[in-house]
Order: structure tokens, then sequence, then C-alpha cells
């Protein structure tokens, strides 16, 4: 594995990196990582625990040198030595996001292999019924990775498809039309860091929440691409999407295949894809069911009434 760290400060790289280097060649000896520096990045290889707990370190570095305006020999080696509840092995320990009260944890065993999946794949592939945690995982594992920088920016898709409605029929701009569509991603995001933030993100386009058909002619590189509500695409949407996947990059995609609101006889463009992928090496595939439910109780059970409904149908 290997990720791309931009530090925080290019005046301070000296300090950061010790006499002659020294303090990365003490992470690289300690964790057994290979680190390379060129211009205000820093490139980690290795191990995937490796890689993030030197990039949790290097983390901590730089808050100790813009804290403090020192770093010793002796911090580098408290920071390697000392494992603490901050370690950035989220499937142990939580999900850390910019909101300081919250920590992020599966509820359920299934949501802990979605992390997992995630964590591991490039391309991950999820599916499940409402109310499992599909969406607000994915943005969490993106927001904990811009966090620790191992990405620049968050794209979050989704296709303007819902219930039978159109674009044309709501009142405003594209942006008014589009923002309902949009509501449940500004909603996770809003959980795990502050407004301020969130909107400041935004507006530099680290963040960047979008419908689908805005993603055609890009190529994305060093960011966590999530596509949700991914049972409404098409084939040739889907394809679209998933040829968007850049250098350094992680894609999710997530959808519930019981509420396809695609025109009569379209097959889903995500139900094609997990047909056709599934098998490959590196991509996941995790299909969450009404044990995964974090909602209220009374979701878990509506689920399963309308699950029996249709199969007596």
């Amino acid at each position: 594995m290997e990720i791309t760290i931009q530090l925080d400060s290019t005046d301070r790289q000296l300090e950061l990196f010790g006499p002659a280097d020294s303090y990365l060649r003490l992470l690289r000896q300690s964790l057994g990582v290979q680190i390379s520096a060129r211009q205000n990045k820093l490139m980690i290889t290795g191990k995937r625990s490796d890689v993030d707990r030197a990039a949790g370190i290097i983390d901590k570095m730089q808050k100790q040198l813009g804290k403090h305006r020192s770093l010793t020999a002796a911090d580098v080696n408290a920071f390697i030595n000392h494992r603490d509840s901050d370690k950035t092995t989220e499937t142990d320990t939580g999900i850390a996001v910019y909101s300081h009260k919250k920590v992020i944890r599966p509820s359920t065993k299934g949501q802990q292999k979605y992390i997992e999946t995630m964590l591991a794949n490039d391309l991950s592939f999820c599916i499940g019924p409402a109310g499992t945690g599909k969406t607000y995982l994915a943005v969490a594992i993106a927001v904990s990775m811009l966090k620790k920088k191992q990405i620049r920016r968050i794209v979050l898709a989704r296709p303007a498809v819902e219930a039978g409605e159109k674009l044309g029929f709501l009142p405003g701009d594209l942006q008014a039309k589009v923002n309902p569509y949009l509501r449940p991603l500004f909603d996770a995001l809003e959980d795990m860091m502050d407004f301020v933030q969130m909107k400041k993100f935004i507006e530099l386009d680290i963040i960047e929440i979008i419908p689908l058909a805005f993603m055609r002619g890009r190529t994305l590189n060093e960011a966590v691409i999530i596509c949700d509500e991914a049972q409404n695409t098409s084939a040739l949407q889907m394809l679209m999407v998933l040829t968007r996947l850049g250098h350094g990059s992680k894609m999710i995609i997530t959808g519930d295949i019981t509420q396809i609101d695609l025109e009569q006889g379209q097959k889903s463009g995500m139900i094609e894809a997990i047909e056709t992928l599934r098998r490959i090496k590196g991509i996941g595939y995790v299909e969450l069911n009404q044990a995964d439910i974090v909602r209220h109780r009374l979701v878990q059970k509506i689920v399963q009434a309308y699950k029996k409904r249709a199969k007596a149908d």
C-alpha cells in the first residue's frame, strides 16, 4: 500500500524530518515502511497497518511542531512507542472524524465487515436496506482519510432519480433542484464536522457534492469517491463512474437494490457491475441486511414486513 501525505508547512520540513532526515530514518527502521519526500509531500509505502501507523505518527509530529515550535528525537520515539486510543486502526477503535466529540464505531458485525472491506480495497460495493449505515460509514471513512491527509479531496455523487420525480418538475435553479437529492450526504457530513468547516471545504472544492452526471469526463486522483443510491444508475452511468477512479483514490458504491426507481425494464447498473466485477481481486463486496439496521427499532420491523409481503406477492 502507498499513501501520499500533504505536509502542513514547507518552511518546517527540516525540523519535521530531523537532522540529516534522522526522524524519517527512525520511522523507517521502527515501522518497516519506506518514506520518500517530494516537495511538500511524503510518500509512505508498506503494509497497510504499518503505513496507517506511520501516517498517524507523522500527523502527531506535525501537530507537535505547530503547537510547541520544536520536535526532538525523544518526541518521535515517544510517538512510536505510545499506542493510545487515537491510533489509526479504525476497525479496533472507531473511525476518527473532525468532530472532537465523536468517534464512529460499527454497531454490528456486518458494519464491521463493511469498514474492513472499504479499508482493504480501492473499489468496494455495498448493498443493503435503509438504515444499515451504507452511506454514513462510507462518508466516515472518507472524512477520516481526509483528516489524516491520505487523500486530498472527497467527491460524493448521487443519481438524480428518486421515486418517480423528475428534476424539471421541481422549483428553482439547478442547485435548488438537486439539493433535495444530495441532502442525505450533507446530513452525514454535518455529523462529522462543524458547519463552518464543512462550508469552507466545499468552497475550496476539497469536498464536492454533485449529481452523478457532473462526474463525466473527469479523472479523480487522490480522492475518495462515493456513489450513493447507485441502484438507480444505468449500465452506462455505472461504467462512467467506475472509470473515474484515478491514482491514489478509493471508490465506494452503495445502494439498496430493493428500491430501484429506474423505468420499468431498465436494469440497474449497480447490479450489472456487481455481477461482472465481484470476482476481480482488489474489488470488495458487502451485503448488509435487516440485522444491520441501526435506525429506530421500528425501521427493522418495517423492512422485514415489506420483504415478507414482496415474497407473498
